[in-house]
């Protein structure tokens, strides 16, 4: 049994001072969290642990109903390839994410026009300015043809943006170059051809 499953069976257990909340996010992006991005340990083998497409975390097929655990384990997550692990100085173990690692449960829009900022929060609590470095974008689902949007959180790592944060952002989305899409950061990231909107 790893360390991490050890612990899993033990139970194991700032101040905005920026002028703009955009700026204050930006600020603390990436500050506190492990240097997982440092940390080359040997590959301990595969943890029966699974992220479910809504975010939440699963242990032995339980959930780990514990916030604080489940925060904890998001920060030392790390992925590679198409592959997740949970990394630490003496430890590399494998996990399942169904989907995408986070859920972005909410957004706010600071500015207007190219100048906007948008904010996500996520299911963990982290919050992230969209912009070049934390692009969105927008998937297809293969079966239903429904659109899966994503933003960047961190490393690699995306959070599916909830139904409720899509709807607010497609009503202020934005025409450009037969592309409507979201301004951030400086950047416009598209979301849908122009053509395919619905009429009205």
């Amino acid at each position: 049994m790893t360390e991490m499953a050890k612990a899993m069976s033990n139970d194991m257990i700032t101040s905005p001072s920026a002028e703009s909340l955009a700026d204050a996010v930006r600020a603390a992006q990436g500050k506190g969290l492990p240097p997982v991005h440092k940390w080359n340990p040997a590959f301990s083998g595969d943890l029966d642990m699974r992220i479910a497409a809504d975010g939440r975390w699963f242990y032995q097929g339980t959930p780990i109903n514990r916030f604080e655990m489940a925060r904890l384990f998001s920060t030392i997550l790390r992925r590679e390839g198409d592959s997740y692990f949970l990394v630490t100085p003496v430890e590399k173990v494998g996990i399942t994410v169904d989907d995408a690692p986070f859920v972005a449960v909410d957004v706010e829009a600071e500015g207007k026009g190219e100048a906007q900022e948008l904010i996500f929060e996520t299911n963990m609590g982290e919050r992230v300015v969209a912009g070049p470095d934390n692009p969105i974008r927008v998937e297809l689902d293969d079966e239903t043809g429904e659109p899966r949007p994503y933003v960047m959180v961190r490393d690699g790592l995306e959070a599916l943006i909830d139904r409720k944060s899509f709807y607010r952002l497609a009503g202020i989305g934005t025409q450009k170059d037969d592309w409507f899409g979201l301004w951030s950061g400086g950047a416009f990231f598209r979301m849908i051809p122009q053509a395919d909107l619905p009429e009205g």
